[in-house]
């Protein structure tokens, strides 16, 4: 690229960080980033490039508008992830750069020419699947282990793992207090865009690994170890049940509402009293405070605090579809709001349908109540008002016109099964 642009054509660059390790995955490339060594910001903007960072020098091309960064380093100045001065420099080196940097395989760079920059071996971890710090200095940075977890989410179907050495200093700075400095916005980042991954209960499985769940997400980590009668979960464990949900929602749908309302639907068993175990009689009731509470703490988007809502007080009412009455459905479709927001009550279908292939067993089972009232709602949302006003009806007797209709309707869409 160097050769061909003259915006770049002289400058001593990298391309850096995600493209490398794709590229070496066989995975699509979807961003590329630059590090430049050797520049200053003045020479970067006689260029054209457009300076965009805040903390240090980074830069947008002005045609392909891909991030150009100055090679950098870093130093902890204070406790948590915004505790941290930067310096960059001409005089810094592409492997000072890269030491900064989280994960081996993060820490690659490449040629113009497509020589591979491997310092930290990152290359070697690929191949053995393994996420391992690059340096001790992974325990400056608490976001680092939010992003070990993410990166185990995205890449677990590979076989990828976080290296032991690198889990037992995650779990230091737990110890330590580090993820207490975490704010409440970077937590929700990280866990929203590892809802987005492949595998979304290799991110919890993490934080549970190095004790960091525990701390952020109380009601989460108090899932595991609180059994479920055999018969219905023969996993026993709800929170192995909880992870179950979770993967079976991303095999269902790409929403990170509905991989999210998957992770919350049971949280009420968490604070089951134990002498009444392993049954969780009213644990909907008792779940829907601690996820206001959750959602609440992080500021969870309106959507997903909402659909998680509603599965976490619906979801044995949905299992029982085929044994409900019409009445008793369309006091469901009117509990959920399903006649003005229909797609979010499908998206709860689906999280219902992920809760009960959650177990063991049962991964493959058909759900025939997603597909049952879905047609109900079809049904009923075919009732008019406006068909009882053409009728010379008025005021509350439409209302209980359009409410028999729409009873009369799901009737008839059960008696079709």
């Amino acid at each position: 690229m160097s050769g061909t642009d003259p915006v770049t054509d002289g400058l001593d660059l990298y391309l850096v960080g995600g493209a490398v390790r794709d590229r070496l995955l066989g995975r699509p490339v979807k961003e590329r980033d630059w590090v430049v060594v050797g520049a200053t910001p003045e020479e970067m903007q006689r260029r054209g490039f457009r300076p965009v960072g805040k903390d240090f020098p980074v830069f947008l091309h002005p045609h392909t508008h891909e991030e150009y960064a100055l090679a950098r380093t870093e130093r902890k100045t204070a406790r948590g992830y915004h505790g941290f001065s930067f310096h960059a420099a001409p005089d810094v080196t592409l492997e000072q750069d890269l030491a900064r940097r989280d994960l081996t395989v993060n820490a690659m760079a490449e040629r113009p020419d497509g020589r591979l920059v491997d310092p930290f071996h990152g290359r070697k971890d690929l191949e053995q699947r393994l996420l391992r710090h690059v340096s001790p200095a992974f325990r400056e940075d608490p976001v680092r282990i939010l992003r070990l977890a993410r990166f185990t989410a995205r890449y677990a179907p590979l076989g990828f793992r976080p290296a032991d050495d690198t889990l037992s200093l995650a779990r230091t700075m737990v110890d330590d207090g580090e993820v207490n400095a975490l704010v409440p916005e970077r937590v929700w980042q990280e866990m929203d865009k590892a809802l987005g991954e492949a595998q979304p209960s290799a991110f919890i499985q993490v934080l549970r690994d190095c004790a960091a769940l525990g701390r952020l997400f109380p009601a989460l980590d108090a899932l595991f170890g609180v059994p479920q009668t055999p018969e219905h979960h023969p996993e026993v464990d709800t929170g192995l049940h909880t992870l179950m949900v979770l993967d079976q929602a991303a095999q269902l749908s790409d929403s990170t509402e509905v991989r999210f309302a998957a992770l919350m639907h049971d949280l009420g068993k968490g604070i089951t009293p134990p002498e009444a175990w392993p049954r969780h009689i009213g644990h909907e009731r008792r779940g829907v405070p601690l996820v206001r509470e959750l959602c609440s703490r992080y500021r969870v988007p309106n959507a997903h605090r909402d659909l998680a809502l509603l599965a976490t007080e619906h979801h044995l009412v949905v299992h029982r579809a085929a044994d409900l009455r019409p009445e008793t459905i369309l006091k469901l479709l009117e509990r959920c709001d399903a006649f003005r927001r229909p797609e979010r009550f499908r998206d709860l279908l689906l999280v219902c349908e992920a809760d009960a292939r959650g177990r063991t067993g049962f991964e493959d089972r058909p759900y025939p109540q997603r597909p049952l009232l879905s047609r109900c709602l079809d049904a009923a949302l075919t009732v008019s008002g406006r068909d009882y006003v053409d009728q010379g009806l008025q005021g509350k007797a439409i209302a209980r016109a359009v409410r028999q209709g729409r009873i009369e309707a799901i009737r008839a869409c059960r008696a079709e099964r």
